[in-house]
């Protein structure tokens, strides 16, 4: 097409050139027309020119757009070739179930403990072969022995539940592991099947949490980092049950927690130290719990008041039970990697609050038809010191002491618990993200009324991948 109007424009050209010579004689009727013809012409000319200007103009444009389109199309490419490079991030967002986002987490965990007991030996299967649990270690005359168990009963898996309804947001949180499991278990001659036991199952609205979770009474990071299931069972309180929970902001990294909480008596009849849960409650549990966080750590103070009931063939009586327990955790290092982990708690007939029911909360004497109380000292304290980056230890001891009522036999208190204690130190190593390594060594020891002791060396290993 340009070249076309190239030819056309020359021709013009050409006759324009003819005719001006002429433009300087005298003006005849032919050299008017010729005049007139030669203004057309130059009108033509000049909007050829315009033309070609303007294809020129189209021409450049359109290879400026062409090569623009080219360079973005090579950026994208390389874009898209980097982001198939990289592996896919995981997403944090979970998945969603109509208007409800979902999210899993858990960890998969393996035991494999070799431990001595001095004066006796604990049946298989129980909960004592799994985990640290003083009240378990026999006391006594009795032969020695030493045990070998491995599990995998500790895993645990969770799930997270976020709705938005009316413009506020509504929690979730079901929580499961096969240690406590009831009913029958499998064998660990052929499938080491175990069942599926809630721990926790609670939602959250604002303020409000109504469920079962960790009892308000107790400072779950207190807890030290072990192989074990509690790390100093002794020392600790822990429970978990259904609750109603409210917790208010206060400012300045405090918060108030108060709750009403599953009432259970676990008393014991004089002369047995066998725990019995009544199921005679007649009034909730109570308790509230101050806490702080801040830059230094945490700290918490909590209190626990309630009432201990028995009704034994119309035979009823109660007592009322209180407790204090101050607990928290400080900070060694600006990255928070070592830490000070504490907690004290005292207490008359909390039992079942402190060291997984070491002692009763009350005694009841049948000859009477009372409750006797029970006085409990617990504490714990453990040291996580950072080695490395991926290395670190820990060092922990726990402890707890019981006093009964003086109005209770001496005789008939004989085989109850009196005091325990333990300490361990362990090694944790993490060869890659989620994935911890540790050794463990614990001593721990179990005394009753009477005077009986008994001893445990344990030495365990455990592998954990969390997800």
């Amino acid at each position: 097409m340009h070249e076309g109007r190239n030819k056309r424009l020359g021709m013009l050209l050409a006759a324009t050139a003819l005719v001006l010579p002429g433009m300087a004689m005298a003006e005849t009727p032919r050299e008017a027309e010729l005049a007139a013809r030669l203004e057309r012409l130059e009108a033509e000319m000049a909007q050829l020119r315009a033309d070609l200007q303007a294809a020129k103009a189209q021409g450049t444009q359109a290879a400026m757009t062409a090569d623009a389109a080219a360079t973005r199309s090579e950026q994208v490419a390389a874009q898209v070739a980097t982001l198939e490079a990289k592996p896919a991030p995981a997403s944090s967002d979970g998945f969603k179930a109509g208007p409800t986002t979902i999210r899993l987490g858990g960890y998969i965990k393996l035991i494999a403990a070799n431990t001595r007991y001095s004066d006796g030996e604990v049946a298989t299967n129980s909960l004592g072969r799994d985990f640290y649990l003083p009240q378990a270690i026999p006391t006594g005359n009795g032969p020695s022995s030493r045990v070998q168990d491995f599990t995998a009963k500790q895993s645990r898996f969770w799930l997270n539940f976020a709705t938005d309804v009316g413009g506020h947001s509504v929690k979730g949180y079901l929580e499961t592991d096969f240690q406590t499991s009831p009913g029958t278990q499998g064998s660990q001659r052929t499938t080491n099947g175990y069942n599926l036991a809630l721990r926790r199952a609670y939602m959250q609205f604002d303020r409000w949490t109504i469920g079962q979770d960790w009892t308000t009474f107790q400072y779950t990071g207190a807890l030290p980092e072990s192989t074990d299931y509690l790390g100093g069972a002794e020392g600790t309180v822990f429970v978990r049950q259904p609750l109603v929970r409210y917790s208010a902001p206060l400012g300045d990294g405090m918060t108030l927690h108060i709750s009403a909480e599953n009432p259970e008596s676990g008393t014991a009849t004089l002369g047995t130290a066998t725990l019995i849960e009544n199921g005679d409650d007649s009034m909730p549990d109570f308790a509230a719990r101050l806490a702080y966080v801040g830059a230094p750590g945490e700290l918490s103070l909590a209190g626990l008041a309630r009432q201990v009931r028995v009704d034994n063939a119309g035979v009823a009586d109660s007592v009322a039970g209180w407790g204090v327990s101050g607990a928290g955790k400080l900070y060694l290092d600006d990255d928070k990697s070592s830490d000070l982990r504490f907690m004290a708690t005292y207490g008359h007939n909390i039992g079942r609050y402190v060291g997984l029911n070491f002692a009763p909360d009350a005694v009841f004497d049948p000859a009477t038809g009372k409750l006797g109380s029970v006085r409990t000292f617990a504490a714990l304290a453990a040291l996580r010191i950072a080695l490395a980056p991926r290395l670190r230890a820990n060092l922990m001891g726990s402890f707890q002491r019981v006093s009964y009522a003086g109005s209770l036999s001496r005789l008939g208190l004989a085989g109850y618990n009196r005091q325990a204690w333990s300490g361990a130190a362990n090694l944790f190593y993490s060869p890659m993200k989620n994935v911890d390594l540790g050794i463990e060594y614990r001593h721990g020891e179990r005394e009753l009324v009477s005077g009986a002791q008994g001893a445990l060396d344990r030495v365990e290993f455990a592998a954990k991948y969390s997800f």
